[in-house]
């Protein structure tokens, strides 16, 4: 009897053990602010939709600030209710050609979104800028950082990735560019872009629904389950070989 009692007590632990697992892992990955674009080729406009689930230490938060990448002169903020959003201006050091042959004499430095009632914790907001990504940024990787502003403290998601890939504790919401398609920058007006590209629209439309994949997270979650799976076999199959 006792061996059965101490079999029970070892699968319980290892399905207890198994559920943890499950359930923290995907949680601790949830906490960044993610970013996920709707384009990556160098050259083309891309929205970017900023997601996020907590706030600082369970305070509600009251407002991102997004930083661009000095070497995108294309910002376009999505409106969004019940936030505000600020576009904040930076002059160049000296005058470039911008997008549509223009000459730009300032870019946007920074996006930031103050929510008219603060975002509770553990609900999930996002938010959308539209950037022209550079022609001659393949194969590099934009970092985009947002300090994240709480009714109490603050979260400044601004850490770089280590050279050996390891994810720091605060990383920088980023995005791979990838090699140019070919295509031209696209437009600016919506209604032209859904007519002569709607594929790049249909990724627009959808990027809400694109959350980052989080492949570490499913794996470890999948394992921690199946942990506790084995452990109960183990103590089913104890139970029935004592009572033979």
């Amino acid at each position: 009897m006792r061996s059965i009692t101490r079999t029970t007590a070892v699968a319980a632990t290892a399905l207890g053990v198994g559920t943890l697992l499950a359930l923290a892992v995907p949680v601790a990955a949830q906490a960044h602010v993610n970013v996920t674009p709707s384009s990556t080729a160098a050259g083309s406009y891309s929205v970017l939709e900023f997601a996020s689930g907590h706030g600082c230490d369970a305070s509600p938060t009251t407002s991102y600030a997004v930083e661009i990448p000095e070497s995108i002169l294309s910002v376009t903020p999505t409106l969004k209710p019940g936030w505000q959003v600020e576009k904040v201006m930076v002059e160049l050091d000296e005058p470039l050609e911008g997008a549509h042959g223009d000459v730009v004499a300032e870019r946007v430095g920074q996006v930031v979104y103050t929510a008219s009632t603060p975002q509770p914790d553990g609900y999930r907001e996002t938010f959308q800028i539209q950037v022209l990504l550079p022609e001659d940024a393949a194969g590099e990787r934009l970092e985009f950082p947002v300090l994240q502003s709480c009714v109490e403290g603050e979260n400044d998601w601004s850490e770089p990735s280590g050279a050996d890939g390891d994810e720091p504790e605060r990383p920088a919401p980023a995005i791979e560019v990838t090699e140019s398609t070919g295509d031209a920058h696209g437009h600016d007006d919506a209604e032209a872009s859904s007519d002569e590209h709607p594929e790049a629209h249909e990724a627009e439309q959808t990027a809400a629904s694109q959350a980052p994949v989080d492949v570490v997270g499913r794996v470890l979650g999948i394992t921690g389950l199946a942990v506790g799976a084995a452990g109960l076999t183990v103590a089913i199959a104890a139970r029935r070989g004592k009572k033979a």
